[in-house]
């Protein structure tokens, strides 16, 4: 039977309780995480968001009454309690934020009584994610989940604190906007009052944030959510927030320098690390051929080298085909691994084939000299010698090599360079390294549509010296465009904006837009810019993917209170779900189910 907690006010939660207050009376409430019946003396652990506390109940200090419901107390029961502090007459628990302490009762109160939980509410929890998604808000009161979401609320805190003191002003932008299908794939709001049109969920406020800059606004942010109806993985949700800002009158080191200071202030003030400034910059070009990606984990070595002109006229064809048709010979040293099985060393093989590789070369050098390779018969010694030499190779070293097109040779090497690193035990958590990788391409072309499409959006100003490539090459045009990168992730990303209409114009044409089309989907922001606009930059981040390298959790949904599945579902409201078919004649709409 539940009792009120009418004339109670808790004083106190259960970690807030200290040393200093020994003898003191207080007021605390939360759940029982265990209870222990030693026989004429009950232990408690009480739990709410704060830790744990003992309490200990003994008639003679409760009351037959209140003994005996301390008597009925199981695990997740909501109970009151009133009792001095005191320190533990039994053994300290070092692991406890409040081990030397209890309280022990003198009153109780069963606030709420609860059912078996489907699983144990535990740190570290062993049960299938299926079933604590099901029941989240068990699993909500999990400490080690409790502990993220507490870090998430410091760190939008200090955003908001930082980006005020910096003079930037929280404005929000619209939930329903219009559909402009340049990217992921929208989710649609059918409109009741206007049948047969729809409203479309943003992607980014990215058109509204320059929109702010062209009425002036100078500095905005927003911690927003944003929604992309698309495949889902480790670190994508349906729906996800942004750290989103923009700024006037500036250039790329001005956001860049702001977002230094903002990360700098935010790991420091929530998990005591220290963000060395200035943070490593690097071009992409650079970051391809040094790392295979665009997003280089820098916390170990293994970097790729491109040893073309060093097998350009080897005996081995499957290196000479490559290099005649344009592409390129690569490799990376995995140092100290050359007694590697040959078991292993086939299930790389088989990863690299993953990433569109047609194979995988590998050279081992034993401790003798010796080479085991899957192609030293078609070289002589002179050029294995002068290989393993461009590779700074020893004895004892393990050598893979791709030969392709670039683009297939960086993801195939950027990608095996994780998976040893994965194997070998070199991605520590414990590290956070930052970059900023800078210069991107402006465009990527597309074989699908026929044509360049933005590299991030149609509004990224290129850099002003290939402005003349536009024409002639506009593959080689690089975009005024920075990612802030960490331990291999991408936590965020931005460009300065084209500001000048012949250039925006100019890169429509290049997207293949015709001066309508342009107009059809953009056109308030292009008509907005006849007014006056300033120059522009902005910057966002994945709030979800940050907070998650802070909490060192290896799912964005360990940081999320209410998280979707890979499907896009929720297992907990089994969203989404079918509606009232008077809805649907409302809005004008028919189901047709696919075959």
């Amino acid at each position: 039977m539940a009792e009120s907690m009418k004339g109670l006010h808790r004083s106190h939660r259960c970690t807030e309780v200290t040393k200093a207050m020994t003898g003191e009376k207080v007021t605390v409430m939360g759940w029982v995480q265990k209870s222990r019946n030693k026989g004429g003396i009950i232990f408690v652990d009480l739990r709410d968001r704060s830790g744990l506390l003992q309490i200990i109940f003994e008639e003679g200090d409760t009351g037959r009454e209140d003994f005996a419901k301390a008597e009925k107390l199981r695990s997740e029961f909501v109970i009151a309690v009133e009792g001095k502090v005191e320190l533990r007459s039994g053994g300290i628990n070092e692991n406890l934020e409040t081990g030397e302490l209890e309280v022990r009762a003198e009153s109780l109160r069963i606030l709420s009584e609860a059912d078996t939980p489907p699983f144990p509410v535990e740190e570290n929890s062993k049960t299938k994610e299926e079933l604590r998604l099901k029941y989240r808000y068990l699993d909500l009161r999990r400490p080690d989940l409790q502990k993220n979401l507490i870090m998430r609320s410091k760190v939008a805190t200090l955003t908001r604190q930082f980006l005020s003191e910096e003079g930037f002003l929280e404005i929000e932008t619209p939930m329903l906007t219009k559909s402009t299908p340049e990217g992921a794939r929208d989710y649609l709001v059918p409109s009741r009052v206007h049948p047969g049109n729809f409203y479309a969920l943003p992607q980014s406020p990215q058109l509204f944030k320059q929109l702010l800059m062209c009425s002036g606004y100078d500095r905005y942010f927003q911690i927003v959510k944003c929604f992309r109806d698309e495949d889902l993985r480790a670190d994508r949700q349906p729906e996800f927030t942004q750290i989103d800002m923009e700024l006037s009158f500036v250039d790329v080191d001005d956001v860049i320098g702001v977002n230094e200071r903002l990360l700098q202030r935010m790991f420091k003030e929530t998990i005591g690390i220290e963000v060395p400034l200035p943070i490593q910059r690097m071009t992409y070009k650079e970051a391809m051929e040094r790392f295979g990606s665009d997003k280089p984990d820098i916390r170990f070595g293994m970097e790729l080298k491109d040893v073309s002109d060093t097998v350009r006229s080897c005996g081995f064809s499957v290196f000479t085909d490559a290099i005649n048709k344009g592409g390129s010979v690569r490799g990376i040293n995995a140092e100290g691994q050359g007694e590697m099985p040959r078991k292993k060393i086939d299930a790389l093989v088989q990863f690299a084939k993953d990433f569109g590789a047609k194979g995988l070369a590998y050279l081992s050098i034993n401790g003798d000299g010796t080479y085991k390779s899957s192609f030293a018969k078609f070289m002589t010694e002179e050029e294995l010698k002068a290989l393993t030499e461009k590779m700074q190779a020893k004895p004892g070293d393990l050598l893979f090599f791709a030969a392709d097109e670039d683009d297939v040779v960086f993801d195939v090497l950027g990608n095996l360079r994780l998976e040893l690193a994965r194997g070998l035990d070199l991605l520590n958590k414990d590290v956070y390294k930052f970059l900023w990788v800078t210069e991107f391409p402006l465009l990527e072309y597309s074989k699908e549509e026929g044509r360049f499409t933005a590299k991030h959006h149609p509004f990224t100003m290129p850099m002003e010296e290939d402005l003349e490539l536009l024409d002639s090459h506009p593959e080689k045009v690089r975009a005024k465009a920075y990612d802030i990168v960490l331990n291999g992730t991408e936590i965020g990303g931005g460009s300065v904006r084209i500001y000048q209409n012949n250039v925006q114009e100019k890169m429509f044409e290049v997207l293949g837009f015709t001066r309508e089309e342009a107009y059809e989907r953009f056109g308030f922001l292009l008509n907005a810019f006849k007014y006056g606009v300033p120059p522009h930059a902005g910057l966002a981040y994945g709030l979800d993917r940050l907070i998650m390298l802070m909490a060192k959790e290896d799912s964005i949904r360990d940081v999320i209170a209410f998280p979707k599945v890979k499907d896009a579902s929720c297992l907990m409201t089994e969203a989404p779900n079918v509606v009232d078919a008077k809805q649907l004649t409302e809005l004008g709409i028919g189901i047709t189910v696919k075959e």
